[in-house]
């Protein structure tokens, strides 16, 4: 890989853990148990012994059958804890409902208008047992998988957990896709039984998602039955032997439901990675790896407590959703909240007062929500008692150094370490990421959590000492996917080939002096500038940077010489006043920041950038307009009207 630009490794901050936080922490109190001082020890007695750091925590949960192997890694393909008998379901439900947990709340629903709703462990348990009685009633049997399009109701995880209770795989679609990709996924799963719902609102305005799914049914020859949660009461045309309310679904069911016991290798859940375009990539997890990862990590990175109040801000829809709302807080015992709407609706002091409402302890948001939040200033967080908070979370994409410390500064009042996680929806896990006990540097997902082995490599698989390479997994872990959905030879290609018995990212990364790992973004998110190779995460950060800038999105644009030209899309704080002198200021800024050669040719300074319902920047349709092409579909969008304002600044 061509040398790179020294950016943001100037970053040379450091926070340190407070005393008070180090020794009350899970990790130290762990570590103290088993004769461990420090964190350098900590990683490198378990990267020494893996087989032994897991045994512990997978020991922490409940085994229908002990497993009698931790572990067997034939590259690229893992198994973990063989032969062992276990339900996910079992450790994140039943024991609690069954325990002195039972009376304790499992979730805090609020809905986008402001009702709420709180479920106990016990009165979860018995929604998720009548649900999993009316999915038999309706033909699931084990090993059926059923594909879920709903939002962020309480009905979504309670259909997850029922699935998973009577060992039939799910598939969830993230509500903000068009039905065209829930089709895609029903099809590819073959799914006989599907669930979504009348009608939500986002952000006050109906989305009528039954009456969408309606026309995509007729191209999908396996669905038998429809399941519709009641949520907007909508008069809806319910097809007579294929539709079915789900209050009628689970009307008279029993609220005992025998957990099936699965192999620890059984699979768990679908995921598909792809949005909606090309093939639909199935990221096929299973029962026992996954559950012993994502509660270890939840245990350790964010510290939760008995009594913890933890927000995970993400939607189910995606992997942080599956393993940080559902499957993750449920393991623990924990109570969680559950939020239906969009974090600034209907003004941008939603989340805070919420945070302030429930006494939230322990927060995770995407940096793309952190900088949205700069761009309205300080003033919505200040209406607020942010004190509950004790720690927060980054995760989505990499944090940019000033959003790390506004997040840390107004939000976290100075005194709540950042959390900043780096994983993927195949890694089912944090695997680069802090501990409570870790010095922080703003912007750096510190390293790898114990027993993982990352690096950085070049195109040779020689280890990059300076500047960015290829951010690679050199290890197995309890929760990484175990194939792609009926396609095991992508599996390979697209993971595996590039380095033997190698795990590639697709992220581009590089690992300081301390080796601390500083993730830059995508592959395929940089440009090629007269031979240098260039993040657009690098340049986005130097530009947000500026202390009137709130959002910037960079893309190339090819060019007969150079390679590409650098086009800058900003996005100002509010009450900024813009010109043509700013963008001169702005050039300066990045020229500064990081050099010449990265200094943008244009920049354009816009009112909104196209986005995912999930907050994700959508760089696609970005480099389509300044390339004059067709930005195709743009049903997925949070806000497609941000197309029509990019045009008019090109």
């Amino acid at each position: 890989m061509p040398e790179e630009l020294d950016a943001l490794l100037k970053e040379k901050r450091i926070f340190k853990p407070s005393a008070e936080l180090l020794k009350n922490s899970n990790i130290y109190r762990w570590m103290e148990k088993n004769g461990i001082h420090g964190y350098d020890e900590l990683l490198e007695e378990a990267l020494k012994n893996p087989e032994w750091f897991w045994d512990e925590l997978a020991g922490e949960l409940e085994w229908f059958r002990p497993y009698n192997q931790i572990k067997k890694w034939d590259p690229p393909h893992a198994k973990w804890f063989l032969d062992g008998k276990f339900n996910i379901v079992h450790n994140a439900l039943d024991r609690h409902a069954r325990g002195p947990r039972k009376d304790k709340t499992a979730y805090i629903w609020e809905g986008e208008s402001g009702e709420v709703q709180r479920l106990s462990y016990l009165e979860l348990y018995r929604e998720v047992n009548r649900f999993a009685n009316a999915l038999k009633k309706l033909g699931v049997s084990k090993g059926d998988t059923v594909s879920i399009y709903l939002p962020m109701i309480p009905e979504l995880p309670i259909a997850m957990l029922a699935c998973a209770k009577i060992g039939a795989p799910h598939s969830v679609v993230f509500s903000g896709f068009w039905a065209k990709a829930f089709k895609e996924r029903i099809n590819d799963a073959g799914s006989k039984v599907a669930i979504t719902i009348d009608g939500f609102r986002r952000r006050g305005k109906l989305i009528r998602l039954k009456e969408a799914v309606d026309g995509i049914l007729d191209e999908t020859p396996t669905l038998e039955k429809l399941v519709v949660v009641k949520h907007e009461g909508l008069d809806l045309d319910m097809r007579k032997n294929r539709d079915i309310w789900w209050d009628e679904a689970v009307d008279g069911m029993e609220e005992d439901c025998e957990t099936e016991e699965m192999d620890s290798e059984d699979l768990l859940f679908i995921l598909y990675t792809s949005g909606t375009t090309g093939k639909p990539k199935g990221v096929v997890h299973v029962h026992g790896g996954y559950a012993v990862g994502v509660y270890a990590t939840l245990k350790f990175v964010f510290d939760l407590k008995e009594d913890d109040i933890w927000w995970c801000a993400a939607d189910i829809g995606w992997v942080t959703g599956h393993s940080y709302i559902v499957y993750g807080p449920l393991l623990l015992g924990a109570t969680s909240i559950l939020y239906e709407g969009t974090p600034n609706y209907p003004d941008p002091g939603r989340i805070w007062r919420m945070i302030e409402d429930y006494k939230v302890t322990v927060f995770y948001t995407a940096p793309t929500t952190v900088r949205m939040f700069m761009k309205y200033g300080t003033k919505w967080p200040e209406k607020h008692d942010l004190s509950s908070l004790r720690l927060l979370g980054s995760v989505g994409e990499p944090i940019n150094p000033e959003a790390w410390i506004w997040y840390h500064k107004h939000i976290g009042g100075s005194k709540c370490p950042v959390m900043d996680t780096w994983w993927q929806t195949e890694t089912g896990m944090h695997l680069i990421t802090p501990l409570p006990i870790s010095n922080l540097k703003p912007g750096s997902a510190v390293k790898p959590f114990p027993t993982v082995e990352a690096d950085v490599l070049d195109d040779e698989g020689k280890h990059v000492k300076n500047g960015g390479g290829h951010l690679v997994i050199k290890s197995t872990w309890p929760s990484m996917f175990r194939t792609l959905y009926k396609d095991p030879e992508r599996y390979v290609e697209a993971y595996w080939s590039k380095f033997p018995c190698v795990y590639l990212s697709g992220d581009v990364a590089r690992v300081d002096e301390d080796g601390y790992f500083w993730v830059q973004g995508r592959e395929d998110d940089v440009l090629n500038v007269a031979g240098h190779r260039i993040s657009t995460a690098e340049v986005e950060s130097a530009l947000v940077s500026y202390h009137t800038v709130a959002e910037a999105a960079v893309v190339g644009k090819p060019h007969d010489v150079k390679g590409e030209d650098i086009y800058a899309f900003v996005m100002l704080k509010e009450g900024v006043k813009t010109g043509e002198e700013l963008e001169s200021i702005l050039k300066d800024h990045v020229r500064k920041e990081i050099g010449p050669i990265a200094t943008p040719s244009n920049i354009k300074i816009v009112s909104d950038l196209p986005k995912t319902r999930s907050g994700k920047i959508m760089r696609r349709v970005i480099k389509s307009l300044i390339k004059g092409e067709d930005v195709g579909d743009t049903s997925t969008l949070a806000n497609p009207e941000a197309v029509d304002g990019l045009k008019k600044v090109l």
